[in-house]
C-alpha cells in the first residue's frame, strides 16, 4: 500500500456498526476498526487487495470470496471488518477522497485561489489540479475507485458530500474578496469549479491517451479567467 492511502491509527478504540442502513438496506459501515497490529494489517490487507482488484476486474465482477483468495485470508477475517462489499468500497472512497481533499483544502488555506493576474491565478490551479492527479495515480485502484463511486447509486453520496465541503472552503476563502457578488451566485460558481476540476482529474486519470498538460491547463484557465466576472 502507498504512502497516499491514509491508513488507519492503531490503538483506535472499535467503530460500532451503523445503525442507519443505506437507502439500498445495504450496510455501508464497517464492522470495527482494529486495534492490534494484526488486525490492522489483516485489515489494511483487504482495503489494499480490493483496490488492485477493482482496477483490474471492475466493482461489478469484485467478491468478497474473491479478495479473501488472493489475499491469502479466510472468509471470517474479511467479515469481521466489512460485511460486504460496498462497506469495502466505501472505506476505499473515504480514504481517496480525504487525501485529495486535504491537499486542495492545504492549498485554499495558503492562498492558491487567490492572485492578483490571470496568470498568477492560473499556475497556483495547474498546481494543485498536478498534486490531486498525482495522489489518485498513487492510490491502489484510485482511478477504479472513483468510477465504482459514480457507478454505484447507494455511494454516490460520498462523492457529493466530499465536493459540496470542499466548494464551502472554496466559498469562505472567496467571499470577502468579492463583497458585491451575489452569495447564491458565488456559491454555484465554487461548486462548479470543484465539479469541472474533478471531473479533469478523472479524465487524465482514467483515460491516459489524452494529453495531461493540456487538459489541466485549459480547465484551469477557465477558472482563472472566471473569477473575473466576480466583483
Amino acid at each position: 500500500m502507498t504512502s497516499e492511502t491514509a491508513k488507519t491509527p492503531r490503538g483506535r478504540p472499535p467503530k460500532a456498526a451503523s445503525k442507519t442502513p443505506s437507502p439500498a438496506g445495504i450496510q455501508l459501515e464497517t464492522k470495527l476498526q482494529p486495534t492490534q497490529a494484526r488486525a490492522q494489517d489483516t485489515y489494511e490487507i483487504v482495503l489494499a487487495t480490493a483496490g488492485e482488484m477493482l482496477r483490474d476486474m471492475g466493482f461489478e465482477q469484485l467478491t468478497t470470496n474473491a479478495i479473501c483468495q488472493r489475499a491469502g485470508l479466510t472468509p471470517p477475517a474479511l467479515y469481521r471488518y466489512f460485511p460486504n462489499k460496498y462497506a469495502i468500497l466505501k472505506e476505499l472512497g473515504d480514504r481517496l477522497m480525504s487525501a485529495q481533499d486535504r491537499i486542495v483544502l492545504d492549498w485554499i488555506d495558503g492562498g492558491g485561489l487567490l492572485g492578483e493576474t490571470v496568470e498568477a491565478r492560473l499556475a497556483q490551479a495547474i498546481a494543485i489540479q498536478r498534486k490531486v492527479i498525482e495522489i489518485t495515480h498513487a492510490f491502489p485502484g484510485g482511478a477504479a475507485i472513483g468510477r465504482a463511486l459514480r457507478a454505484v447509486p447507494i455511494l454516490q453520496r460520498l462523492r457529493f458530500e466530499s465536493r459540496d465541503m470542499v466548494a464551502d472552503r472554496f466559498y469562505q476563502a472567496i467571499r470577502p474578496h468579492y463583497p458585491n457578488t451575489a452569495e447564491q451566485r458565488l456559491r454555484v460558481a465554487m461548486r462548479m469549479m470543484v465539479e469541472l476540476s474533478y471531473a479533469a482529474t478523472e479524465m487524465v486519470v482514467e483515460e491516459p491517451d489524452r494529453d495531461a498538460d493540456i487538459l489541466n491547463h485549459e480547465v484551469c484557465l477557465m477558472f482563472a479567467l472566471y473569477l473575473d466576472s466576480f466583483d
